[in-house]
């Protein structure tokens, strides 16, 4: 059932997850902000998440990089359900029906308004624009929030693979620090 549908922005119910399930569309992606059921399951059991969501999970998924981030923000949306949104989305290969990555915020706004955001693809779905049809979705739809006036990121200096996704992003370099650069984009 569609609670809501704002252009290719979905909120449905779904009656296995028994929670409403946030969703971004682009051409050959959606976006589904992870529920605190697919978190809790996400290291450990991917055919729960496949019973509850009806997707399939890569093997390749989660990359060792994101696996303590989806453990803080199980935690973290377990004590506050307004985290949803502004944390891990999966990011699901639509033709597929697959679980290829994860881009997300690492929590809601600041009181500047700033929201920093951050991905990870599977290596076999690499170099095939899928990290820059995500991101870029997902920040047009962080964008659009009232409370969002910039979106930061970081990388390592040798990333190459990121600094161009960032570059695509039409973020902009603001600094460097040690191995880190950082990166920004204004809303307006």
């Amino acid at each position: 059932m569609v609670l809501s549908s704002n252009n290719d922005f979905i909120m449905t119910q779904e009656s296995q997850a028994s929670s409403a399930i946030l969703e971004l569309q682009s051409d050959r992606l959606r976006l589904i902000a992870c529920p605190l059921q697919v978190a809790e399951f996400a290291l450990h059991h991917a055919p729960t998440i496949t019973t509850l969501l009806g997707i399939k999970v890569s093997q390749e998924w989660p990359l060792d990089e994101v696996k303590n981030f989806i453990t803080w923000y199980g935690e973290q949306l377990a004590k506050d359900k307004m985290l949803l949104g502004w944390g891990l989305w999966l990011m699901v290969h639509r033709a597929d029906n697959v679980i290829i990555g994860d881009v997300g915020f690492k929590g809601r706004p600041g009181k500047d308004g700033t929201i920093d955001i951050g991905y990870s693809i599977v290596p076999s779905y690499r170099r095939q624009g899928y990290t820059i049809e995500a991101a870029s979705r997902l920040m047009a739809w962080a964008l659009q929030q009232p409370r969002v006036r910039r979106v930061t990121a970081r990388c390592l200096q040798n990333n190459f693979g990121s600094i161009r996704v960032l570059e695509k992003l039409g973020m902009r370099r603001v600094s460097h620090e040690a191995e880190w650069v950082y990166w920004e984009l204004l809303n307006g």
